[in-house]
């Protein structure tokens, strides 16, 4: 496989797979569901932190399978590091007995659109750059 070929799958996995996390999680904030709830009340953030980090992961989501992925994973960034945060301060690694799987998960989008933002500097730069300049 050549070089060029490889680093275009390691670049679609590493949006595709945060993105895919995201907009799955979203169905939980939105409908109420009751771990999101528990979450949200315990840092202090009900209702109103939920839908506007559901939101926030929605666009990030999206964006990461567009030709915007580079504002779509520093959105996602952003966005992993108020649940990692929170996390290790207020909730725990473990939250109502899933064994860190939603820390787990935060993690996991964090480490991939960091990535991705690493990977791809010079392209993600110049394209946010592309706007400023306009």
């Amino acid at each position: 496989m050549s070089n060029s070929k490889t680093k275009t799958i390691v670049n679609w996995v590493l949006r595709i797979v945060p993105a895919l996390i995201m907009l799955q999680t979203l169905y939980f904030k939105f409908t109420g569901a009751e771990e999101s709830i528990y979450i949200f009340t315990e840092v202090g953030m009900e209702p109103w932190g939920r839908y506007l980090v559901g939101a926030t992961e929605l666009v990030a989501g999206i964006l990461l399978l567009t030709s915007w992925y580079g504002l779509g994973a520093l959105i996602g960034i952003g966005a992993m590091s108020g649940a990692i945060f929170f996390h290790l301060t207020k909730l725990g690694i473990e939250v109502q007995g899933d064994g860190g799987y939603l820390f787990a998960l935060a993690l996991t989008v964090f480490l991939t659109c960091t990535l991705l933002i690493l990977t791809n500097f010079k392209d993600v730069k110049n394209k946010l750059l592309s706007v400023i300049k306009k």
